[in-house]
């Protein structure tokens, strides 16, 4: 189930069949607002039970259709959970814009979107010359949290993993973009990055040169300290050359380099699976 749901949702998610309205992230706000609003959250109780309860509902409904209709509903749910999963057209919208202000030029419109694609990163001190660079390490590690993570805790946690690793994430970007000073959600997405990342940034190291990509590996994954973003786009700009100069005001050929390897990365990842089910580890 784990490999058709996945494939299912990255072509719906490609073709951009999902409104916005029925966005994952779209559904979250809906919830947190309904269920608990802001207030409330600043408990370490709420926002423990904010953080569990979609997982907990989807779980119980996994649970429910377990064997009914010859598992054909417990295989709709999968790919449901799956296609809201995936679905994440705000950041695929925003990077276009990037890469069409680039295209033309507009160094300005350029940091604006660069920023909201990524706002964890102050841009302010990074020149024009490093920017794609700098864009091009967001991209990889935008391609691991809303892509690589997730097809990880489907494949092993199932839904209702995915769905818990979202939810955390979801309260993380509201925390920081709206400064809600919320608790355990960091806490809780760190633990949840540390395995992920470490293995798909290993992903890197065959996807891309492998010399240079393993000791960067090497070096951040056995620190306990190192952050699952500095993992991921350390290891993945050690695992791609530098690409020739542009005389362009913007360079978008470091940017372009780093997403296409984190597309071959994200494919390693599907042949994996692939073999995974094949053998029958993985349902």
């Amino acid at each position: 189930m784990a490999l058709f749901s996945l494939l299912v949702a990255i072509l719906i998610e490609r073709l951009k069949l999902l409104p916005q309205s029925w966005q994952f992230d779209s559904i979250l706000n809906l919830y947190s607002k309904t269920l608990f609003g802001d207030k409330q959250l600043n408990s370490d109780v709420m926002m423990a039970l904010a953080l569990v309860l979609p997982a907990i509902a989807v779980q119980v409904m996994m649970w429910a259709v377990n064997g009914m209709f010859w598992g054909g509903l417990s295989l709709i749910l999968w790919v449901a959970i799956s296609i809201l999963c995936f679905s994440h057209q705000k950041q695929r919208v925003l990077f276009k814009r990037y890469m069409l202000a680039a295209c033309r030029g507009d160094t300005q419109a350029c940091y604006h979107f660069a920023d909201a694609l990524d706002p964890s990163v102050s841009l302010e001190a990074v020149s024009e010359t490093e920017l794609g660079a700098k864009v091009g390490q967001s991209a990889a590690w935008l391609n691991y949290r809303f892509y690589g993570a997730v097809a990880v805790f489907l494949i092993f946690l199932g839904p209702a993993g995915a769905v818990f690793y979202c939810t955390a994430r979801y309260f993380s970007d509201e925390n920081k973009e709206h400064k809600l000073d919320l608790p355990l959600v960091d806490d809780v997405l760190m633990l949840l990055d540390w395995l992920p990342s470490r293995i798909l940034a290993f992903g890197y190291v065959l996807s891309g040169q492998f010399s240079q990509a393993s000791a960067r590996w090497g070096q951040y994954a056995f620190n306990i300290r190192s952050t699952a973003r500095d993992i991921v786009t350390q290891v993945a700009s050690a695992a791609e050359p530098e690409p020739e100069t542009s005389t362009a005001p913007i360079c978008t050929q470091s940017t372009l380099a780093l997403l296409q390897l984190s597309k071959r990365n994200f494919i390693l990842l599907l042949v994996c699976l692939s073999l995974l089910t094949i053998f029958g580890v993985v349902a």
